[in-house]
């Protein structure tokens, strides 16, 4: 029991350094760029550059004989830590998370010299978590017409507040640790101690533990190094595709199977792509072969240290493309040098380890791949690389619907989905929504519209992608519904052929029944439903659809402009001559509260070459019109329900196959 409280002791502990630094590099990554292009104009513009102009790189005077500021030090100063706050406060709290984030940075800028990169990392997710539980206090206890008064000076006196005591409290102890930091690099360096830093930075990216020490400690003390001396080699100790790249080179020569064949693909996307992960199964699969990347980062460090290379600024992703952009003008061939030297120690070390190492059942990429995500949390963009071409990456738990408002068609498509998946007795698959603009990283397969296929896909790149010309009836919902059954077969908990159990017919029987008569009794009035529409285009039917919602009192006016935009952007055509037209994921809030309208034309739309005869408004406000969107989606993937929506002669047969909601 001790051996395990001990083991799990260690996950846990594990996993939060993980999510530690998950965070800070979700703080630094997006600002890449603004590094990049300081370390350009740096290397382009200061008097040591390659074309010196002081007006641009801050030496010299102008005409009035005043000293040129230039732009190298303002951006180090003051737009970098900036940005780091303003983005830690949005992770936080959104863009109100953000704003406050950066005031408050402000503070513990212009309370020290030095880069403030760490401080920033800490006043900007501060602030705007403490500003979010300021809200909640008064959280639906201002009175009507106040709100934009009480949101805008809260947040202004709060960030005040926070400015000062950044620059009073937080300021003084950043510089603190930062000298400290700083101290024990110099001692590193001076006591020819820093290459042995290789012996914790190698096994923790293979962990997943190396963002902590990148972005904490190596990237802001590298920052500051480089606006003093032009260059620092700390931007490398992470980064260098030497280590990764020898290891590859050894399993490309040396090694067996799957293994040998995927190496050369994988040198490609590490050495050049710049995502190290790719050669973390190689490790795990073997794992004595870490040593062939700690000797490969220990000779690449060295390598620096003895040729005083470095770069102007962090090399991200750790592309050699991206390296050779970030070098400084004095160092390339140090660091080619250095990239050279940790390739070839690790291929030398990994080859002998492979020479000597016999073949086991254990040398499997595959299974070394699933271990890889497992330390990781969650999907790897590249473990696809080593599926066997006999097994799935794995169960599917979570499958998620985008569209650009993640309101009405990726709704209807969820619920059929959902319907299948659970028909095919899998009801523990959770099958969602989502507009496209908030998806994460963290689902197995994304189905999306073909037209928007191209928007997803850069958000959700370790995802399976799926992309379908309708919601309704999309041949491919049989193929995912085969994946999630091969995917669970492969788990080995599931009987693929097993018949459904009962408790998931019911389910599925009453899917959404709750929730309609809960949420959704006035979502859709009899108000809203038209037996004959008098529109005989797709535009004036649009027009049609929205101007009851109007009415309702359900949107502005200028909601159905958002329906129309909707439409030229993604047709919203569902299939089995059904159309659902809503507003776009801006003209949210135009909506004052859920409703949906259905109007029907018995003679026929032309829409977009398809031919419709239902047009479903839907606007939308959080969940609440769900319901009887799942309950519109059950009528429509049923062709017999279809025909007695075409044969209806009253509007409470409508709603009755809509589940009664009004009941």
């Amino acid at each position: 029991m001790a051996i395990q409280v001990e083991a799990r002791s260690g996950t846990s502990t594990r996993v939060r350094v993980q999510k530690f630094g998950a965070f800070l590099s979700a703080m630094i990554m997006p600002n890449i760029g603004a590094f990049i292009a300081w370390g350009l104009i740096t290397a382009l513009f200061i008097e040591a550059g390659y074309f010196p102009v002081g007006v641009l790189g801050g030496f010299g005077e102008n005409a009035a004989g005043d000293p040129n500021v230039g732009l190298v030090g303002p951006m180090i100063t003051y737009l970098l830590p900036l940005l780091i706050g303003y983005t830690g406060g949005k992770m936080i709290y959104e863009t109100r998370g953000g704003v406050v984030g950066a005031a408050a940075t402000m503070g513990v800028i212009v309370g020290t010299s030095i880069p403030m990169f760490i401080g920033a990392m800490i006043m900007g997710p501060l602030t705007a978590y403490l500003m979010k539980k300021l809200d909640s206090i008064w959280d639906g206890k201002i009175r009507p017409g106040f709100e934009m008064l009480v949101n805008n000076f809260s947040a202004g006196i709060f960030a005040a507040i926070m400015a000062v005591f950044g620059l009073l409290a937080v300021g003084p102890v950043v510089t603190l640790f930062s000298d400290a930091a700083g101290r024990g690099v110099d001692f590193l360096v001076s006591n020819g101690l820093l290459p042995f830093t290789s012996i914790l930075i190698e096994p923790a990216k293979i962990l997943f533990l190396n963002n902590a020490i990148n972005y904490g400690v190596l990237t802001p003390l590298a920052t500051q190094e480089a606006t003093e001396t032009g260059k620092s080699l700390l931007f490398l100790l992470e980064a260098n595709p030497g280590p990764g790249l020898g290891l590859l080179l050894a399993y490309a020569i040396f090694g067996r199977g799957m293994a040998k064949a995927s190496a050369p693909g994988a040198i490609i996307i590490q050495f050049l792509g710049g995502i190290h992960e790719i050669y973390f199964p190689y490790v795990l699969m073997k794992p004595l072969m870490v040593l062939a990347v700690i000797g490969g980062g220990m000779a690449g460090i060295f390598t620096l240290v003895l040729t005083g290379a470095g770069l102007r600024s962090p090399a991200a992703p750790g592309s050699i493309i991206a390296v050779y952009a970030a070098t400084a003008s004095d160092s390339f061939v140090g660091v080619t040098l250095s990239v050279l030297m940790a390739a070839a120690v690790s291929f030398l070390i990994g080859s002998v380890i492979l020479k000597t190492s016999k073949s086991s059942d254990d040398d499997d990429i595959s299974g070394a791949a699933a271990k890889m995500e497992g330390l990781k949390g969650k999907k790897s963009s590249v473990a696809g690389n080593f599926a066997s071409s006999s097994a799935t990456d794995g169960p599917i738990r979570s499958i998620v619907f985008a569209c650009d408002a993640g309101m009405g068609s990726s709704a209807m498509g969820a619920s059929v989905l959902r319907n299948k998946i659970k028909a095919a007795g899998f009801p523990d698959v959770k099958v969602t929504n989502s507009a496209i603009a908030n998806l994460k990283d963290d689902y197995d397969v994304v189905v999306t519209h073909q037209d928007l296929a191209a928007r997803a896909e850069p958000l959700t790149r370790s995802a399976t992608h799926v992309a379908v010309d309708n919601f309704m009836n999309s041949p491919r919902y049989d193929e995912i519904v085969e994946l999630v059954r091969a995917s669970a077969a492969a788990e080995g908990g599931v009987d693929p052929k097993a018949p459904m159990p009962a408790a998931a017919a019911s389910e599925v029987d009453d899917v959404s029944h709750g929730d309609a008569a809960a949420g959704g009794n006035d979502v859709l009035a009899e108000e809203s439903v038209v037996l004959h529409g008098s529109a005989t285009t797709q535009e004036d039917a649009i027009n049609e659809a929205g101007r009851l919602l109007v009415d309702r009192g359900a949107v502005d006016a200028t909601y159905v402009a958002a329906m129309h935009e909707r439409e030229k952007s993604v047709p919203t055509y569902m299939g089995n001559f059904l159309a659902i037209p809503h507003g776009t994921n801006a003209a949210k809030d135009l909506i004052r509260r859920s409703a949906v309208s259905v109007v029907r034309y018995p003679e026929g739309i032309d829409w977009n070459g398809k031919q419709v005869k239902f047009v479903v408004g839907v606007a939308g406000v959080n969940n609440e019109h769900l319901s009887i969107l799942s309950a519109i989606a059950r009528v429509f993937s049923d062709k017999d329900q279809v025909a007695k929506l075409d044969e209806a002669t009253s509007v409470d047969e409508v709603l009755a196959l809509f589940g009664k909601v009004n009941a």
